[in-house]
């Protein structure tokens, strides 16, 4: 049975949008894209490949699906580490508009979400991963399917795009199982999912 695992790049004040560069996601007028880049360093790459080696499959919702498959079966040179997991291994696509996909090993997926991810987890493997696809992302936390998150949090506050937990995000509490901090501010962090938050009164005896 495969585990969900999200892995997303953020900024402090949470916005996911166009972390890559600035035409990746424009809408609602974002001038901001590529806020990530000046963060990635040698700890990042050693960091992605970590999660990349417990991939037996992908689920990528549509637009990252549409930005990797125009890149990395070009780029696919022998024993890379993400290069060749991303072509050889299966890549499941939750859509509503697309009706054929080039990339070999893909499957679209055209129906309940919950029901086609919750059979997708079921099958054999390590780990079924979602890499970017931030409103897919958002979907499977609300429908409580996520296991994982790596976050790559970037140390800059954007104040406007999209962020990744939105209002009336699911309430849920998560344990941290691996954490670092890259010399240039950026926080690498794998948190898992522990159920429901608890509470309390700060202050208040036993």
């Amino acid at each position: 049975m495969m585990e969900l695992s999200v892995t997303q790049f953020v900024t402090i004040d949470g916005v996911y949008q166009a972390p890559g560069g600035p035409e990746e996601d424009p809408s609602g007028g974002f001038t901001h894209g590529g806020w990530s880049a000046p963060y990635g360093e040698e700890a990042f790459g050693e960091f992605i490949i970590s999660v990349f080696e417990r991939a037996d499959a992908f689920l990528l919702g549509r637009r990252t699906y549409e930005i990797f498959a125009g890149y990395w079966p070009h780029h696919n040179p022998p024993g890379h580490p993400i290069a060749n997991k991303l072509n050889d291994l299966p890549k499941y696509v939750p859509t509503g508009t697309l009706e054929k996909a080039d990339w070999s090993g893909t499957e679209l997926l055209h129906g309940d979400l919950v029901k086609e991810v919750t059979e997708l987890k079921a099958r054999p493997g390590r780990e079924l991963q979602v890499h970017g696809s931030g409103a897919l992302a958002q979907s499977l936390l609300a429908a409580d399917l996520v296991d994982t998150l790596n976050l790559w949090i970037c140390p800059v506050v954007l104040g406007t795009g999209k962020r990744f937990f939105a209002e009336n995000a699911r309430p849920t509490a998560f344990t941290v199982t691996e954490s670092r901090i890259t010399p240039k501010g950026a926080i690498l962090v794998t948190y898992r999912k522990q159920g429901a938050p608890t509470y309390g009164t700060v202050g208040a005896e036993d």
